[in-house]
């Protein structure tokens, strides 16, 4: 990799296309030369980079020439065409979309965690599912210490993580109802305004979505833990950015809360806020536009033996997807 690449966006307009943008600016990416790439509806926009604007350019076969890095987040669709165009063209993707994360031949990294996996990429790696990632920042460092059997989890995922569109969705709903007008919706299946939808992604067989799988096959092979087990219920909740999760997990080794959170407090990339007394515990509200996620609750947990329970936020616009993006690009350069 060149040590100050020419960096591409795919999917620059989007929520998490504007985030990447951003957090290359503020982390001091070395970049030589960012282009921006679009569907064609967005040609023409500008979005700053370093007090400059830079023009959105359409998506095309050939637009990886001569490009050295690029961080796609423009779905999976998407992704599945253009990701294996851009590695022929000798460009090193780094892909937000479920597409390759499951493949075999793609390295899928969260960099505190398995930062050493990008050496063994072909062109693409994969950035995992953003409430699997947000879990495992706190996940890993106990199960480094204590050896995790499973875990039983619901999320609380805020509505950026369906994009832009459900941001909207939300705040004229919240409007709709202040007003006393009918609600109207677009976005979601039920109205989200002062509800919870105990559905993220679509329904499989099982009954299981498509989310909540992703926890355990995505956490089986971010930690190397083919044995990893996770049950989880994934709901929407009407919080515009940064997702909450509430982790029961099992350990082979006897666990004490002290152990807990010192294996915490040494973790990368996490904050403990862990004071009940003081009212003192992670939101979403206070995570949102931070870099590190945050772990509280830390208690043990009295329907498991060796059992914890912990309640972990992260921005899932940044760890969740674009911060994680870059920390990947960055592991490239090291």
């Amino acid at each position: 990799m060149n040590r100050q690449p020419h960096v591409a966006v795919v999917g620059a307009t989007g929520a998490v296309g504007i985030e990447m943008i951003r957090t290359l600016e503020k982390r001091n990416f070395p970049a030589s030369k960012l282009t921006l790439l679009a569907s064609a509806r967005s040609v023409g926009k500008r979005l700053k980079f370093r007090g400059q604007d830079v023009e959105v350019k359409e998506l095309k076969k050939d637009s990886f020439k001569g490009i050295d890095l690029a961080l796609f987040s423009a779905g999976g669709s998407i992704s599945r065409e253009y990701a294996p165009l851009a590695a022929k063209d000798g460009c090193v993707v780094v892909d937000n979309s479920s597409a390759f994360r499951m493949d075999e031949a793609v390295p899928l990294v969260v960099p505190e965690i398995n930062g050493a996996d990008v050496k063994r990429h072909r062109g693409i790696i994969a950035n995992p599912n953003c409430t699997t990632a947000i879990t495992l920042m706190a996940l890993y460092p106990l199960h480094q210490a204590f050896n995790c059997l499973r875990i039983f989890a619901s999320s609380y995922q805020a509505v950026s993580g369906t994009g832009a569109k459900a941001i909207l969705e939300l705040e004229r709903q919240v409007d709709q109802i202040v007003k006393g007008q009918a609600v109207t919706r677009e976005v979601y299946p039920h109205q989200i305004a002062f509800n919870v939808l105990p559905h993220v992604d679509s329904f499989l067989p099982t009954g299981y979505t498509k989310e909540e799988m992703k926890m355990e096959n995505e956490g089986r092979k971010i930690m190397h833990h083919p044995g990893f087990r996770a049950s989880v219920t994934c709901v929407r909740v009407p919080v515009y950015r940064a997702h909450s999760v509430a982790v029961s997990a099992e350990f082979q080794k006897p666990v004490t809360v002290e152990a807990a959170l010192a294996a915490l407090k040494k973790a990368p990339g996490l904050d403990v806020i862990d004071d009940p007394a003081k009212c003192e515990y992670p939101l979403p509200l206070y995570q949102a536009e931070k870099y590190n996620c945050a772990v509280g609750r830390i208690r043990k947990d009295c329907a498991m033996d060796n059992g914890l329970c912990f309640w972990v936020a992260g921005d899932q616009l940044l760890k969740g997807a674009a911060l994680n993006a870059v920390q990947i690009a960055e592991e490239l350069l090291k």
